[in-house]
């Protein structure tokens, strides 16, 4: 049974930074492409990040390009989405997903999704 626990949301001002973490259990995720989403309220599930499992290819959102990276650790089971330069428009809740095969910006094809962890960028 595959379960993703994400961690590291919070309250933080306009220009701060966090560090997201989402840790994977239950399969082996290195053939695994994981991605990250988020839902502001009102709003839909938007794309943010995204990384193969073999960490070769990555693809971020033109919103969030230049402040947020994503990066992963196989070895562990972790992805990681540092996120630098926060906006108040960043805050929402920000979800981790896994799929088989290659990353996909949409949210539809990832049938794995972690609870969420709530970001709030304060102005």
């Amino acid at each position: 049974q595959v379960q993703l626990v994400e961690s590291g949301g919070g309250l933080v001002q306009a220009g701060g930074s966090l560090r997201l973490s989402c840790a994977a259990s239950g399969r082996t995720f290195s053939s695994y492409a994981m991605g990250w989403f988020r839902q502001a309220p009102g709003k839909g599930r938007e794309f943010v990040a995204a990384i193969a499992g073999s960490s070769a290819g990555t693809a971020v959102a033109n919103s969030v390009k230049d402040r947020f990276a994503i990066s992963r650790d196989n070895a562990k089971n972790t992805m990681v989405l540092q996120m630098n330069s926060l906006k108040p428009e960043d805050t929402a809740v920000y979800y981790c997903a896994v799929r088989q095969g290659g990353y996909s910006t949409s949210s539809s094809l990832y049938p794995y999704w972690g609870q969420g962890t709530q970001v709030t960028v304060s102005s």
